[in-house]
């Protein structure tokens, strides 16, 4: 190439006889691309770490040759996030020995040998050198064929994945030591509160019942490691879901299985490289999905890794964390372990293919905290600054504040006596919570507003009545507390199905007109108290506190060896 430009690239093949040929490359060539730095400026003064020399283009038989005296082994690259984490490495047992340019193998202009690849960027715990490359100049090249190289100037990449089936090469592990933790690697997405809370709930589970036994990494792999679009999953649900035609839109037609095992196959051939990055930082002995989106592209792309020899065997376990009906994307079949939280959605599972040896019932893993013992309620209150003699109605909008939470706060605020008191939790929604501190009440009616609370369990134990949107975690978590409940609002399709299970079990009913809503619970805490207790018992009945251990205890015995 002409080297007073920036612009060329060197692409050669491998020095097996049949990939140069005039047939063109065979499908098990391996594409190397050169992308030297070239400019005046980049000539002068020493060579960085990782950089190649300009003098001329490095023929495949010179790096090889240079790789075989340094290890014997081909070299790997790892497709990184950024262009500017790209790495060359070279695995060795000891120090590297010097490796010279192509004047010296004796294919280059005459003169002395210079280092190819230059002195190391830094060594691994076992010996693996890696050679650092930095930007200069950015030019994007691409080089086709049954491999692809993609590289920038002043460093150069070496990659060698075949098309189908998709192998990822990844960078150096370090090995660990018999007494390293065992990993646990819990994929989730901030797609609503739920899914992040479910898993939080399995960290604290096995923290609560083995100590600091394992390392607990809790990852969103689409928004942390894949690249546009796929990384803009939880801004779009957050848009979706103010438009329940939108929503349910998406929902239906993604259901069945013609439709989504298809994308999802696309989709991991797409962010496959990326997702295997994720599975070598971490390094986990095990794998647990708590998001309905998180199944079938990190199971395909583990199922590779292992074909491919670049990692142990290992488990993958899906929880799910819907209640009754749930996106069939939630249940593939080659998961080691399903987790449900109903007969419905067992039935479900079972539809979709699973077997029943790997399906468990448990219930919804719910944080650990709801299965302590509490004092009285009169306590409760009086310790969270409430009146502990007046009945206390519990009003929630979810994570994000979401639901009628102010007008139903006008409802109540007209219907209800002085004698009831009003908690209001609008969680991240700081607006909704200045405004209802500004409003006026009623004389000496008590309305106590919250922002995002991490004592939820105090403030469900202390109340009487809970008005909230249908979320299955909320239910779960009220009716581990006993608190009979009034739904308001819910998520077209997943949580829509949650409202008949609260009703045909007698632990609460359904509405959405905040004054109906008000007269219900003026009713409750009135002539119809006793109707109360009974669903405060129906409530303790259906909860399930011992869920997330029965789980955790599951996911323990699955870890691997």
């Amino acid at each position: 190439p002409d080297h007073s430009s920036n612009k060329n690239l060197s692409t050669i093949y491998s020095d097996r006889p049949h990939s140069c040929s005039a047939g063109g490359p065979s499908p098990n060539a391996l594409l190397v691309t050169l992308l030297p730095a070239c400019s005046a400026d980049a000539m002068e003064g020493p060579q960085p770490p990782g950089m190649l020399p300009c003098a001329s283009p490095i023929p495949i038989a010179s790096l090889n040759q240079c790789i075989a005296h340094t290890r014997g082994v081909e070299p790997r690259a790892s497709l990184g996030l950024k262009p500017w984490d790209w790495q060359f490495w070279v695995p060795t047992r000891g120090p590297p020995r010097p490796c010279r340019g192509p004047e010296a193998q004796g294919v280059g202009p005459a003169g002395g040998g210079r280092d190819l690849l230059g002195p190391p960027a830094s060594t691994s715990e076992r010996g693996d050198v890696f050679f650092q490359g930095k930007p200069h100049l950015p030019n994007l090249s691409m080089g086709g064929g049954s491999g692809q190289g993609i590289g920038y100037s002043s460093f150069f990449l070496i990659q060698a994945p075949r098309l189908w089936p998709f192998s990822w090469w990844s960078p150096p592990k370090k090995l660990r030591t018999e007494e390293e933790k065992k990993r646990i690697l819990i994929l989730m997405s901030d797609t609503g509160g739920g899914h992040r809370a479910s898993a939080q709930a399995l960290k604290a589970g096995f923290e609560e019942l083995y100590g600091d036994a394992y390392k607990i990494d809790v990852l969103d792999i689409w928004t942390d490691y894949t690249p546009w679009p796929c990384n803009r999953l939880p801004k779009t649900y957050s848009f979706l879901v103010k438009y329940p035609f939108l929503w349910r839109l998406g929902f239906l037609t993604s259901q069945p299985r013609f439709v989504h095992v298809p994308v999802t196959t696309a989709t991991a051939a797409f962010v496959g490289p990326q997702v295997s990055r994720a599975f070598d930082e971490t390094r986990p002995d095990l794998v647990v999905s708590v998001h309905p989106l998180m199944q079938i592209v990190p199971v395909r792309v583990l199922r590779q890794r292992i074909r491919n020899g670049l990692q142990k065997a290992i488990n993958f376990a899906t929880v799910v964390t819907d209640l009754t009906r749930c996106h069939n994307t939630w249940y593939y079949h080659r998961v080691d372990r399903c987790f449900v939280a109903t007969e419905a959605s067992k039935r479900q599972a079972l539809d979709m293919g699973l077997k029943e040896d790997q399906i468990r019932l448990y219930g919804l893993p719910i944080r650990p905290a709801f299965s302590r013992k509490y004092p009285p309620k009169e306590k409760l209150r009086k310790s969270l600054q409430m009146d502990p003699r007046k009945p206390a109605i519990l009003l929630v909008g979810g994570g994000e504040g979401m639901g009628p939470v102010e007008r139903t706060v006008e409802a109540l605020s007209k219907v209800l006596d002085v004698e009831f008191q009003l908690v209001v939790v609008c969680g991240r929604n700081q607006k909704l919570v200045e405004r209802l501190k500004r409003r006026e009440y009623p004389a000496g009616m008590q309305v106590h507003v919250k922002g995002f609370v991490d004592n939820m369990p105090e403030f469900m134990f202390a109340s009487d009545i809970m008005i909230t949107k249908a979320g299955p975690g909320t239910i779960s978590e009220a009716l581990i507390c006993g608190l009979p409940m009034i739904l308001n609002a819910y998520i077209p399709c997943q949580e829509e199905a949650n409202i008949p299970y609260v009703v045909e079990n007698e632990v609460g009913l359904f509405e959405r007109n905040p004054h109906k809503v008000a007269l219900i619970v003026k009713g409750w805490l009135g002539d119809q108290a006793g109707q109360l207790r009974a669903m405060a018992q129906r409530c303790r009945k259906l909860g399930q506190p011992d869920a997330l251990f029965n789980i955790v205890r599951e996911l323990s015995s699955m870890v691997a060896a």
